[in-house]
């Protein structure tokens, strides 16, 4: 009987998606049975790909805190790990798969608690931050599956380091496949992440002349599969590391244009590694200089097919010394959930819970971060100060040229501090970003 094997992505960012969905592929390949899971942004991928996939709740720290406060965060996002982690449980008794293939931290800790074998796949080791609260929560990420994990998969483009966990399985980059070749063909395909936009490099790439696909177009229709598009272009621009394990399995030279602490992260290790068929480009001028002489094209192979072939392995070849369920859970019979699974029996994973999510808010709460928003907060001061000096020249007319002249002197004074702050703190960051070193 073919092994059963559920695959759930996270969900924040299609990217996620995709590179399950590359699994996934490749497990029924090799003879498996998937069930898909994780909902949130890359469902209509999931869909496309001819899954119907189990959606739990939807988890988004960034979001919550970007739009709101650290408050709203903790208030809503924890409530809907905890749910989030409660679904994974129903659903992971009511399916009784065989194993779970999952990038997805909440759905690890599902497992953990269903005794429900577990292979993790994970990119961002803490070695890439160096920032303490950054580089602690991917640190807690990491040996928390490690521990739990019968495989721990890291799909890497660059070589061997000190940063590598000792017992992560280092394997080629993950991408999905599609039926080659596209019919229409593209110079540059423009990649944007779920946290970035490149629309306005893709208009100044259009008006030098190139064939510009656009993924974030609103006449670009999402397609099964952007690799065979990426095969096909010249180059292909991008923030996120999907897009960048996409160009290195497609062999087509990338441009690097990172947006978040994460994607920074990324591309610093791309140029510390001189990785080949990779442009790392700060400034939207240097995407375009970058994509007008690209690196050479890179050359690897795709890591889906050896988690497939290491995960069914394994479950044809069952350790006889696993350990039993701790707890008991049972197993139900049928697809659906079971109703009477609550969020409090996943209590218990509260101080596990709170660790695993210092990494979504470490990189909005990092000096990196912190430093933006004191510039921010400067700027507006400054502003403030002008209108306040505005108010006051009124007031003090009849005292002179020379008050209002000072007054002017002052609100100008803490515009341009405000502005050098800004222009020294990204100084700053890019100093401290080519110095770290892995630990």
């Amino acid at each position: 009987m073919a092994p059963t094997v559920a695959v759930a992505h996270y969900p924040e960012g299609a990217g996620h998606a995709t590179r399950m969905l590359a699994i996934a592929e490749a497990i029924e390949n090799a003879g498996g049975t998937v069930r898909m899971a994780g909902g949130g942004a890359g469902t209509e991928f999931v869909a496309l790909n001819g899954y119907d996939e189990f959606e739990p709740t939807t988890v988004d720290y960034i979001d919550t805190y970007q739009d709101g406060s650290l408050w709203r965060a903790a208030s809503r996002s924890v409530p809907a790990s905890l749910r989030r982690i409660a679904d994974y449980r129903a659903w992971l008794s009511a399916t009784d798969p065989d194993a779970l293939v999952t990038d997805d931290m909440f759905a690890a800790l599902a497992a953990s608690r269903c005794d429900v074998p577990l292979y993790v796949l994970k990119h961002d080791m803490p070695g890439l931050y160096d920032d303490v609260l950054e580089r602690t929560g991917a640190r807690f990420h990491t040996l928390f599956q490690l521990s739990t994990a019968r495989e721990f998969f890291y799909p890497v483009v660059w070589p061997e380091s000190g940063a590598d966990p000792a017992r992560a399985t280092r394997i080629p980059p993950v991408a999905l496949d599609g039926e080659p070749p596209v019919r229409e063909e593209y110079d540059v395909v423009v990649v944007p992440s779920h946290y970035s936009s490149l629309s306005r490099i893709a208009t100044h790439l259009r008006r030098q002349g190139y064939d510009v696909l656009d993924v974030s177009d609103e006449s670009w229709d999402p397609v099964e599969s952007l690799l065979p598009y990426v095969r096909g272009a010249d180059a292909v621009v991008c923030s996120g590391y999907s897009t960048v394990m996409d160009a290195a399995v497609a062999g087509t030279p990338c441009v690097v244009h990172p947006a978040t602490d994460e994607q920074d992260a990324v591309a610093d290790w791309l140029e510390r590694f001189d990785v080949a068929g990779f442009a790392v480009a700060p400034d939207p001028i240097d995407v375009l200089d970058a994509v007008a002489d690209p690196p050479d094209p890179p050359a690897f192979e795709n890591g889906a097919a050896v988690i497939a072939r290491r995960v069914l392995t394994d479950l044809r070849d069952p350790d006889p010394y696993a350990a039993a369920d701790p707890e008991g859970f049972g197993r139900t019979d049928g697809d659906a959930p079971r109703a009477d699974r609550s969020a409090l029996a996943t209590a218990a994973t509260v101080p596990t819970l709170a660790a695993a999510c210092l990494v979504a808010t470490g990189s909005l709460l990092s000096p990196a971060r912190a430093g933006r928003s004191v510039a921010e907060a400067g700027r507006s001061a400054a502003s403030a100060a002008g209108r306040f000096g505005g108010a006051a020249r009124t007031a003090v007319a009849r005292a002179g040229r020379v008050g209002a002249g000072a007054t002017r002197t002052v609100g100008s004074a803490l515009s341009s501090a405000g502005d050098g702050c800004l222009r020294a703190l990204r100084r700053c960051r890019r100093a401290a970003s080519r110095a770290r070193r892995p630990f």
